[in-house]
C-alpha cells in the first residue's frame, strides 16, 4: 500500500475518533478542508477496507404490543367499496441530520383521501392519538380502523368511541 494512501487512512481513522457520526460525505469535507482531494467514492472505499461506518440512530417506528394481543389483518382492499368503510394509519420517519421527525397519517382506504396527519419530533402514542381526534373532529366515523399493530397504536376501534 501506498504511503500516501496510508496517510489519508491515518486522517480517516483520527477524523472518525472525533465524529463517529460521519459516513464518506461528511469525511470528504473534513479532508477537503485540510487540503486532501479525494472523491466520495474513494473515502467510501478506504472507510469500508479499515471497517468504519458512520454510527446513526435508526428509526423504530413499529415496536410490536404482546403477542397474545395482536390480531390477524382482517382488510381486503378488494372489498373496499366506499368513503368511511375503512380507515387506515401508519407512521413513517423523515431522517433529520440529527434525529428524525415522524409523521402520522389517517387515511380514508377508499378515496385515498388524507384524513389528517401530524408531524413530532418523539415517537409517542399522544400524537397518533391526536391525529385520529383530527381525523374524526370531521364529524366522519369509519366502520373499520386499521392500523399496523405498534405500541404507539395500541388501541381498539369501536363503532361508539376509542377504547385504550
Amino acid at each position: 500500500m501506498r504511503e500516501s494512501t496510508l496517510r489519508i487512512m491515518a486522517r480517516i481513522d483520527a477524523l472518525y475518533l472525533e465524529d463517529p457520526c460521519s459516513g464518506s460525505r461528511r469525511m470528504v469535507d473534513y479532508l477537503a478542508r485540510e487540503g486532501i482531494p479525494i472523491s466520495r467514492e474513494r473515502v467510501r472505499n478506504l472507510m469500508r477496507r479499515m471497517g468504519l461506518r458512520a454510527i446513526y440512530q435508526k428509526p423504530r417506528t413499529t415496536v410490536p404490543v404482546d403477542p397474545s394481543e395482536r390480531f390477524p389483518c382482517l382488510v381486503d382492499l378488494k372489498e373496499v367499496k366506499e368513503v368511511d368503510q375503512v380507515w387506515a394509519t401508519d407512521i413513517t420517519y423523515i431522517a433529520l441530520r440529527k434525529g428524525f421527525l415522524y409523521l402520522v397519517a389517517v387515511v380514508d382506504l377508499f378515496s385515498r383521501h388524507v384524513l389528517s396527519w401530524k408531524l413530532t419530533g418523539s415517537l409517542d402514542t399522544e400524537f397518533c392519538l391526536e391525529a385520529l381526534e383530527m381525523a374524526l373532529a370531521g364529524g366522519r366515523k369509519p366502520q373499520i380502523f386499521h392500523s399496523d399493530q405498534g405500541c404507539q397504536l395500541g388501541f381498539k376501534w369501536s363503532s361508539q368511541h376509542l377504547i385504550h
